[in-house]
């Protein structure tokens, strides 16, 4: 089920992208710029060649996992202990019930109209991995975004030096022969490459790094964007009846990194190490944070 998501537009997109702006950096930026048998040069393609590794098993990751399912037998236990809060409807105050799957909904789980299913701590449907981000492949997919945003930088970067370079070089050349010098069909070919590579990144840096910057944001607040907004509409409701409303998964800043990046730092940008995350059944919340009363009391 998981190989068919790539039969797909957009994923085909996405994966020619990638080839073609790897391609063009390494190929043609940084071999005939800068040599591929000298260490600035080596250098640059060891470090590009990684962040396009990462990037591209991070977003196969992502469309390869499933993004969290309830597994059929999930029902809510009110009396469990150290569940402080169970989501209930908006209306009528029941427990959340999906009439399409006929099942009780988890904290944090929604149904994808696209994927026909409820999925765990659901995010929004994405048509770039053709699969849902949620529970299971969020991590995969934050940093599939942090690395092209690097990638992307650096590959501009290099693209803009050799821009650079190459003008000078023409300027130069002109000048002292006092016309202007053959072009060869080959160097027009990488020419324009170069400038199409350069017209693709730029838009694409742009949209990813206000994709980041979005993520980012929902990070360091422990929410998905369907809670965003469906936070956005509770505190409009909290205020007008005079409440202060808090998100309830907000346990702070370094403690909603952690939550999803992991505890040990060094592993924050390994995709795979997701085993901190737990079932997606349930979600610790600032009811279970102990009180600053608690702490006094107890130290």
């Amino acid at each position: 089920m998981g190989l068919r998501r790539f039969l797909s537009l957009p994923v085909a997109m996405v994966l020619i992208v990638i080839g073609f702006v790897y391609h063009t950096t390494v190929f043609l930026v940084i071999e005939p710029w800068l040599s591929l048998s000298t260490a600035p040069g080596m250098l640059n393609a060891v470090f590009f060649t990684g962040l396009g590794a990462m990037a591209l098993f991070c977003y196969v990751l992502a469309v390869l996992k499933d993004p969290g399912r309830i597994p059929s037998s999930y029902m809510p236990d009110l009396e469990e202990p150290g569940l402080a809060l169970h989501e209930v409807k908006r209306k009528g105050g029941d427990l959340r019930y999906c009439q399409k799957c006929s099942h009780y909904k988890p904290p944090r789980a929604h149904h994808c109209r696209v994927c026909k299913r409820c999925v765990l701590r659901m995010d929004h449907h994405c048509v770039w991995i053709n699969n849902c981000v949620g529970h299971n492949n969020y991590k995969p997919f934050f940093l599939f975004v942090s690395y092209v945003v690097a990638a992307c930088v650096h590959s501009l970067v290099l693209l803009l030096g050799n821009a650079v370079q190459d003008f000078t070089s023409d300027s130069e050349g002109h000048s002292a022969s006092g016309g202007e010098l053959p072009v060869s069909s080959s160097i027009a070919t990488a020419t324009l490459m170069k400038i199409l590579c350069a017209v693709v990144l730029v838009p694409l840096l742009v949209a990813v790094t206000v994709l980041l910057a979005w993520h980012i944001y929902l990070l360091m607040h422990n929410k998905t964007t369907i809670e965003y907004h469906e936070g956005v509409r509770a505190k409009w409701l909290a205020e007008k009846a005079g409440h202060l409303y808090r998100h309830p998964y907000d346990l702070g800043v370094v403690k909603n990194i952690v939550s999803l990046l992991g505890p040990t730092a060094t592993l924050w940008f390994v995709p795979t190490a997701t085993s901190h995350m737990g079932s997606g059944l349930q979600f610790r919340t600032f009811y279970d944070l102990p009180s600053p009363a608690d702490s006094r009391s107890g130290g």
